[in-house]
C-alpha cells in the first residue's frame, strides 16, 4: 500500500514514515500543504495522512480541494486540537477519522487498517491467486505449503499486483504505487524486481503453471 503523510513537524513526520515502511507501506512525505494537495492530485495513493494545522494551506482546505475533484482516497487527520467542534469540522470537510496528538502507533496502525477494510479500497483479508495466498497484516506468503519470503520491496510490489490481478499493470504504474515519489528508479528496475519474484514464487514450483506473466509491450499481470 502506498501512503501518503502531510505533515509539517519533520520529527512526527520521520517517525510516522519509519514505522509504516516496517510494516511494509511505500511512504511519500510533505510538509506543507501545498505540496501535499499537489501529490495527492497527481498520485495513486490507498491512505493519507494529513495534519490540519500546515504552512501555505491548512487540512481543511486540502480535504476540501480533494472532495471537490472527487478523489475519494481515505484521510486520516493528525491534530494537536481535540475539541469535539475541530473533530466534526474534520469531517465535514471530508477526513475520514481523527487522530488527536500525542498518539500511540499502535492506534495509528489500528486505524489504518481499519480505513483499509472500506469498500472503496476493496481490501480483502488474504490475497490470493491460484495456490499463491498472501496474509498483508502477518507478512505470510505461501504456494501451497510453501513459506516464501521476499524483502520488503519484493512484498510490496506482490501486493500491488495481487490487489489488481488479472489486471495489466505497466511499468509506469508499478513504479509509482511501489516505490515512494522521489526514489531514483532506474529504467530496468521493475524487470529486475519481477525477476527476484519469479524466482520465488514460479521457478522453483516446476509442476504449476507460472503466475506471473509478461505481456509485452504492456506490463505484467498476475493470475491465471
Amino acid at each position: 500500500m502506498r501512503i501518503l503523510v502531510i505533515e509539517d513537524e519533520h520529527r512526527i513526520a520521520a517517525t510516522i514514515k519509519k514505522g509504516l515502511e516496517q510494516e511494509k507501506y511505500t511512504v511519500d512525505l510533505c510538509f506543507n500543504g501545498t505540496d501535499g494537495l499537489d501529490l495527492a492530485l497527481t498520485e495513486d495513493y490507498d491512505v493519507i495522512v494529513l495534519d490540519r494545522m500546515l504552512p501555505e494551506m491548512d487540512g481543511l482546505e486540502i480535504c476540501i480541494a480533494l472532495r471537490k475533484k472527487s478523489i475519494h482516497t481515505p484521510i486520516l487527520m493528525l491534530t494537536a486540537r481535540g475539541q469535539t467542534q475541530d473533530k466534526v469540522e474534520g469531517l465535514d470537510a471530508g477526513a475520514d477519522d481523527y487522530l488527536t496528538k500525542p498518539f500511540s502507533f499502535e492506534e495509528l496502525l489500528a486505524r489504518f487498517r481499519a480505513l483499509s477494510r472500506r469498500p472503496k479500497n476493496s481490501i480483502e483479508t488474504i490475497l490470493t491467486v491460484r495456490d499463491l495466498t498472501m496474509d498483508p497484516k502477518k507478512f505470510i506468503i505461501k504456494r501451497g505449503d510453501v513459506s516464501i519470503h521476499l524483502s520488503g520491496k519484493e512484498f510490496a510490489l506482490l501486493e500491488y499486483l495481487l490487489r489488481n490481478k488479472e489486471t495489466i499493470l505497466s511499468k509506469d504504474q508499478i513504479v509509482s504505487h511501489v516505490w515512494n515519489y522521489d526514489s531514483d528508479i532506474l529504467p530496468n528496475t521493475v524487470e529486475v524486481y519481477i525477476r527476484n519474484l519469479r524466482n520465488k514464487i514460479d521457478n522453483p514450483f516446476k509442476n504449476s503453471k507460472p503466475i506471473i506473466h509478461t505481456v509485452r509491450g504492456f506490463g505484467y499481470k498476475i493470475g491465471e
